[in-house]
């Protein structure tokens, strides 16, 4: 079967963190949601049904986990150290596509969620 792509997606994890610019949200935290989508070469998988030829859902999951409890100012930067982690981790991932979103943020303005997006390629081995 020749594949057009293969994608492993993670959608609106949750999470309570202390990201922020403002003091108060270092100090009380907020809810952020993330989506997250990998690309990887999982055809072995689909023929042998062997978790060793894809990767592990609940091993990116902790993954994204544990970087988002290391509080930071910007959500630019949470993302960058994800996708960083992710590709260091899963060797087998060469894309990443992430939305990482604030609920309800401080800025004085009736709104749901503010947040980020970020596509990248995994580095040449030259980068």
């Amino acid at each position: 079967m020749e594949q057009e792509g293969m994608y492993i997606c993670l959608d609106k994890m949750s999470f309570y963190a202390h990201h922020g610019v403002a003091p108060q949200e270092t100090l009380v935290g907020n809810i952020f949601t993330i989506d997250l989508k990998l690309k990887t070469d999982f055809s072995r998988a689909t023929e042998t049904d062997e978790l060793e030829y894809t990767v592990s859902y609940a091993d990116i999951y902790k993954a994204v986990k544990e970087e988002m409890q290391i509080p930071s100012k910007l959500l630019e930067h949470v993302c960058g150290r994800i996708i960083r982690r992710l590709f260091r981790d899963f060797p087998t991932v060469e894309a990443i596509e992430i939305k990482l979103s604030k609920r309800n943020p401080p800025m004085g303005a009736d709104i749901e969620k503010a947040g980020v997006m970020m596509s990248c390629k995994r580095p040449e081995k030259n980068d």
